[in-house]
């Protein structure tokens, strides 16, 4: 299972949540406390807002705690609202377009999770993807076909109702295929504007994630990036939170068949 951050806020560098804390997300990549795999080599990837509507994407096959360009770059970009992902693949290959954040106009998405057999539903789930929108597959994982799905589900209109559509519609296709483990999505998206993160599993195992919020601003992480997690909520399964300007967070379930 991979591991992931996002931060809306003021803006603030990178290295601050990425580089510096005592459990930063470098640090994940070689030593994840709750995941399933400590090791997070498969790849890394950063996404960020500036002055124009849609973000900046940086992706690289290097594990993160070996690429130096990583920590220069954080080292100098700031930010109001980023993402930044550590990839442990889960079967796809390793390469610049299964690594996350994957973007598509104004949005950006990653992804800890996997869909239980995917080669048995992989064409089903691609399907749901409208023509205009599958333009933008460049990769082979779960993580971007669910991301583009999203569309067919009204993303640009209500993104919680969109998220919640497709994960009963995923069930449902495994459930048609006799696939009995697990679909877990661990999610967050970003038009740019709010924030949106989800936790849900089909299962009682959810992929962790937590959220802390300051008076700069909010970081959501698949674990806590401090040393001691006291500041640290944790999101519970089923349900998500939503990150505006100024810090306006909000909690909601979702809607989930089972």
């Amino acid at each position: 299972m991979c591991r992931w951050l996002a931060y809306s806020g003021e803006a603030i560098f990178l290295e601050e949540l990425i580089e510096n804390p005592g459990n930063s997300l470098i640090k994940q990549s070689l030593n994840a406390s709750e995941s399933k795999t400590a090791i997070n080599g498969d790849g890394f990837g950063l996404g960020w807002y500036g002055a124009k509507p849609f973000p900046g994407i940086y992706r690289e096959i290097l594990p993160a705690w070996a690429d130096q360009n990583l920590l220069s770059l954080c080292r100098q970009l700031q930010s109001r609202l980023f993402f930044a992902h550590v990839r442990a693949s889960t079967g796809t290959f390793t390469s610049r377009a299964n690594c996350h954040p994957f973007s598509f106009d104004n949005w950006m998405f990653m992804h800890n999770g996997q869909i239980a057999e995917y080669e048995k539903v992989r064409r089903d789930i691609e399907n749901l993807i409208p023509d205009h929108n599958y333009l933008g597959r460049e990769g082979t994982t779960d993580s971007e076909a669910l991301f583009l799905a999203l569309y067919k589900y009204g993303l640009t209109e209500d993104p919680i109702a969109a998220v919640s559509k497709l994960c009963n519609k995923v069930n449902q296709l495994m459930a048609d295929k006799g696939i009995t483990d697990a679909f877990r999505f661990t999610a967050t998206l970003s038009d740019g504007e709010c924030i949106y993160a989800f936790r849900y599993s089909s299962d009682a195992r959810a992929p962790s994630l937590y959220y802390r919020c300051t008076g700069e601003g909010v970081a959501i992480a698949s674990e806590p990036l401090d040393v001691s997690a006291d500041n640290w909520q944790m999101v519970e399964p089923g349900c998500g939170i939503k990150v505006c300007a100024n810090n306006q967070l909000t909690t909601f379930k979702m809607d989930i068949n089972n």
